[in-house]
Order: structure tokens, then sequence, then C-alpha cells
């Protein structure tokens, strides 16, 4: 622009609007020179204007670092989900461990796993027990606390408010078990590695993860999806941490036997293929010190031993070739425990509780099957469960019913919907039965007079009205003439008494049963490649759910295999209260959305559930010592030590 256009053009600024002048003058757009030549007409203007008009002098320029624009980010030893974390930046252990609590002795424990790989992270092949105990995470979560999580291998976490991206500052001390440092390089590539080769169920967990990057050799950032995931930070701080360098050149999909270097406190000393691996603590273990690990991984070495068949491993225990049990079976539990070391206190034998959500353990219906892809089947077929008498015949009283898929807490949805929970559901009404808001959740009951009877008449009644008809004592699809037959796969022994109960009330509506025990190695690759038409499985929850019912009830889980949707749900209801329930910003609203999502589960009837006892039957030979405090979500053996006195006097624990 020449001199003559640019007098033109503050001239006519000038006389239209003096404040407008003022602002460019401010903004360093003008300068003292440029005034002086300004006027009217494209001439000189004159000294009583220019004196008029104000000195204008060019603003200075600021430099602003580009870390400056980036959203305000919090800079913490820790992060929890939703409140304030327990721990303080100087805290020096868990409340819930020893500090002193001595290294030393062996813990040898019993499996009925038999493994064929050492590769925990992939499909193929059983991988042996205790193979996570070699592999060290970001950070770590506290057993006393909903959802916190503390430094480990991050000395700390920085995240903004909107928690879109989570950036990891490495401690520098940090190594590997062959002494290479731990670099920011590592992370990226465990996650990268886990999300190519790894389970498909890695890729559901962090499918909103968007990029991860190693900003220099101690720091990482994890980019998130746009939502409101307030658990994404909390993620992909449990991610395994593996060494990029000892997997370059291994094929990281296939299954091995080769020792894998770690990042964790124990790594394996020796193993028997299929029959018993033994793990040693790490001497130089460069973490061991630290809040979240001091008092715990107290053993020397672990073992772990594999039974093929249940009663041999309750005698082995007995017999003292391992040193801690957890009984499933509430017959054994109350008969088969009367032992001479039993009686004399050699043995311990204590119900351990515990507060955290029981979960659902259920017979899961696979819904890909068409025979239960009807919800008026699957629901009748609920009818042959005879809880009541089962707690009182087989299981000494011991047991309570599962309803919920969150059970034995707040979390479980109970009586009828209100509140939130109620307005949710209101938006998927026409897509839900009508009864779910009419009626509380229930399970048949055949205790009050008549009970078994009416049950059996409204199982048929919904068996008719889903096409099926008796037809000499055999319910057959009435169009077809196809039989009602369907296959139970379990791998315990135990359960298949349990299992015949069900078969005999089934027998009662027609229905023909087939129960097939197998190995826990072919039970896991066939659920896992949703090979079956019906199991049993428990789902696990913790006291804050998220990303996790992703894998357990979406749509696109169900055809993933190796996921936990076992029973083949496919409903944009629960894909959306999931989505809800993975955004909840406060415990009041999670609390809420999870009972809708509760509910619908619950009148899908993708299961029969079974039953929960809300802790842990522990028998154990007494050489252990162990904290006072039991945390919110229970106890831990790896906060346990063996106590050298009682160790030697029972020649048993390594000392």
């Amino acid at each position: 622009m020449n001199a003559n256009a640019v007098s033109s053009l503050l001239s006519g600024l000038w006389h239209a609007d003096k404040k407008v002048t003022r602002i460019l003058a401010v903004a360093g757009l003008i300068t003292t020179g440029l005034v002086a030549m300004a006027g009217s007409s494209g001439g000189m203007i004159s000294r009583a204007q220019a004196e008029e008009m104000p000195k204008i002098v060019a603003a200075p320029t600021i430099s602003v670092a580009e870390e400056q624009l980036a959203p305000i980010t919090t800079i913490s030893h820790g992060i929890s989900l939703y409140g304030d974390l327990k721990y303080g930046p100087d805290f020096r252990n868990f409340d819930y461990v020893n500090p002193d609590a001595p290294k030393g002795g062996a813990l040898v424990q019993g499996t009925s796993i038999s493994f064929d790989t050492l590769n925990p992270f992939t499909l193929k092949g059983t991988a042996a027990l205790g193979l996570g105990m070699m592999y060290d995470s970001l950070m770590v979560s506290s057993a006393d606390e909903p959802s916190s999580h503390y430094g480990l291998i991050a000395r700390s976490i920085e995240y903004p408010n909107d928690r879109s991206f989570a950036i990891f500052h490495l401690d520098p001390r940090a190594r590997f078990q062959d002494g290479t440092d731990i670099t920011a390089d590592d992370v990226v590539f465990s996650f990268n590695i886990l999300m190519e080769k790894g389970s498909p169920v890695y890729r559901q967990y962090y499918a909103q993860v968007d990029t991860v990057e190693a900003i220099d050799d101690l720091t990482v950032r994890f980019n998130f999806k746009p939502g409101n995931n307030r658990e994404l930070p909390m993620i992909v701080a449990d991610l395994s941490i593996m060494p990029k360098h000892y997997w370059e050149g291994r094929d990281f999909s296939k299954t091995t036997f080769d020792a894998p270097v770690g990042s964790g406190a124990y790594k394996i000393q020796s193993m028997e293929a299929g029959r018993r691996i033994t793990y040693e603590r790490v001497k130089d273990y460069w973490a061991a010190d630290l809040p979240v690990n001091r008092g715990s991984n107290n053993f020397d070495t672990i073992r772990y031993d594999t039974y093929r068949d249940l009663d041999v491993a309750r005698q082995a225990f007995f017999a003292g070739e391992y040193l801690i049990r957890s009984e499933n079976s509430s017959r054994e539990w109350n008969t088969a425990y009367n032992t001479p070391a039993v009686k004399s206190g050699e043995i311990k034998k204590e119900f351990l509780p515990d507060n955290l959500p029981n979960g659902m353990q259920a017979y899961v219906f696979n819904t890909r099957n068409p025979l239960f892809a009807d919800r008026r089947v699957r629901e009748a077929l609920q009818y042959a469960f005879d809880f009541e008498w089962l707690n009182r015949a087989m299981f000494y009283g011991a047991y309570k019913r599962n309803v919920s898929y969150f059970a034995n807490s707040e979390l479980a949805a109970t009586g009828l919907p209100t509140g939130e929970e109620l307005d949710i559901l209101k938006g998927f009404k026409s897509k839900l039965p009508p009864e779910l808001f009419t009626q509380p959740p229930h399970l048949p009951n055949f205790d009050p007079p008549n009970g078994r009877r009416e049950a059996l008449r409204h199982s048929i009644k919904l068996l008719q009205e889903a096409g099926w008809e008796l037809r000499d004592q055999q319910l057959v699809n009435r169009k077809t003439g196809q039989p009602f037959r369907f296959e139970l796969i379990i791998r315990q022994p135990g359960l298949e008494k349990i299992a015949l109960v069900l078969k005999a009330r089934l027998r009662q509506l027609g229905v023909t049963l087939d129960i097939r025990l197998i190995d826990t190695g072919q039970w896991i690759n066939r659920i896992q490649a949703y090979d079956f038409e019906m199991t049993t499985f428990w789902w696990q929850q913790s006291l804050s759910p998220g990303n996790e019912q992703q894998i357990f009830w979406s749509s696109a889980a169900a055809d993933q295999p190796g996921t936990r949707n076992f029973a083949g749900i496919k409903d944009p209801v629960i894909d959306e209260l999931i989505k809800l329930v993975i955004d909840a910003d406060n415990r009041e609203s999670l609390v809420q959305r999870v009972h809708a999502l509760d509910r619908v589960l619950q009148w899908g009837f993708y299961v029969i559930p079974q039953y929960y006892l809300g802790g842990d039957r522990m028998a154990y030979w007494d050489v252990f010592g162990r904290p006072d405090t039991v945390p919110l979500k229970g106890t831990s053996i790896m906060t346990w030590w063996i106590d050298a006195d009682k160790s030697r006097k029972l020649n048993k624990g390594g000392y």
C-alpha cells in the first residue's frame, strides 16, 4: 500500500470515528509517521488536526510459548475417577500393608490350569498363572479406594480438566529385569503391540485412545477421542509395560516357552510345561521401596502346581504340598476339612468377606444360537433353576441368589426405577419390555405353596408363545418339529452335580440338556471362540464400572472373538447405556446409570443367574503373617509374608 492510500484510509477513519483510530493505534497497526502523512484527500492534514490526534506508540510484542496455549493441566502423583485422592504426594505406604513385612520364604499354590504359553497377552494357547507379576504398569490402583491410581513406572501424571489427554512422566530410575532403562518408546511399543497383535480385548478396551506418542525419553502422551470418558487416563495407566528391545525380532502373536524379560517384581525361575512354574523375586528390583510397593511382594519365590482333578488338589493341600487354597464347594467346606491338621490349628480355615460387587455368576445362553434368540424362551428356562432347594440341600444355606449383574453393591438395580435412572429408561421406553417399568427385578421362588407348579405353568406358557409345544413329553418346535435340546459345557466336576438338578427340572419342561465336562484349556478355547450353546461364567465387577462394560455386553464385542460378551448380546439400548455409564461425571450419576444398564440386562434374560457368596473361603497352613487391615477390595496374598518361626515349626514355607 503506497503513502497516499494509507493517508486516505487513516483520514477517513479519523473523521468517521476517533475511537477506531485509537483502537488501531493500540493494536500497533498505525504509527506516528503514518498519521503525520494522512489527509482527507490524500494530502497533508493541518497542524491543528495533528495536534488534536493522540500520539501513538507501537505496542510491544509479547512472546507466548506454545505450551501456554494448551489447556490448563493438573500434574499429580495420582489420579482418581471423581473425588480426592486418599494418599498425598508424600505417602510412604498404603494403609492396608505392613511396611516392615519381612522378605523371604516360598509361597506354593495349586491351580487347575495346565499352561502351554508364557505370553498372557494373546488368544493363542493357555497362559501360565502368575505371569502378570512379571509386568509393571504406569500406575497402580489402591485397594482401599473405589477408583484411584498412584505412580509406579510413571512418577506423575498430567491431564487437563476435560481429560482429553494424559501425559505420563516416567521415573528415571525405572528399569526392566535385564537392567535396561524403561523409556517412553517402550510405553508406545507396549500399547501398539497389544493393539496390533494382542487379544481382541485390548482393541475393545483401548478403543477410545486416538494416538500415543513419546515426547522425549521419559515423557509419553496419550490423546483420547472426543467424549466424556473420565476413566481413560486410568485405563491407559494400567498398561503392562514390555521391553521393545526384547520383542523386536520375535513374533508376539505366537505361543512361546522362552522366559520373557519383564518390568515387574518377579521373573520366571523355572518351569515344567503344563505342570508347574516358579517365579523368583527380582533382587535388584528398582521399585521395591516405592510407596505403592512397600509391604508387598514379600515372597522370595512363588510356585504354581497344576492339578487336573479338584479332589486330588484338595488332598494335596491337606498333605502340605501347597500352602493356601480358596474353596469353591460349600459341601466340601463343611465336610472335607475335618482333618487332624485343621483340628490342631496347623491349617487355618476362615471366611474372608469383601465389599466388592459380586458381579454375575450364571449359566450363559449363547444367543448367537437360534434356539436362544427369543427372549421368552430364555425367560422360560430361568424357571428350571430351583435355587432355594439347591441352597438347602447342597450348599448348606451358604449362598444368596444372584439377581443383579452388580450384586452385593449399591450398583445393583432393585425395586422400580426412579430419579435419573427412570429418566434415562423413559428415553428408550418403546424399545424396552413394559414390565421393566412396573415390576421390580425378580427370579422364580419355588418355596411358596404350589410354587414349582406355578413356575412350570408359566414356563410352558412362554414357550408356547415362542412357537414350542409338547409332543409325547418332548418339547418341539411347532413348525419344524425340532426337539429342544442343547449342550452345557463345564470344566469342574463339582459343577456337574448342580447341572444334573438343572437337567432334571428342564426335563419336566420337555427340554433335553446334555452335560459335557471338558478340561480347562479346551473350555477356554471354546468360550473364546463362542463355540458353545450354554456354559457357566462369572463376570466380576469393580466398584467403578466403565470401559470394561463394552467388552462384556456391547454389540461390537459380540462378533469379536476373545471378548467377554459370551451371551452374544446385540442391543442398541444396551450400547447407549454403556456409553452413558462411561460418560458419567460424578459418582451419583454413575450409580444411576449402572442401575439402568443392570435393569435392562436383567430383563433381557441372557443368563440363568446362580448365586454368590460375598467373600472367600480360605484355608491355609499357619506359616503366614498378614496385615491387620482388610481393605475395601478384599485381602491380597501379595501383602502377606512367610513367618520364619512358624515356617520352621511346620517345616513349610521355605525356612
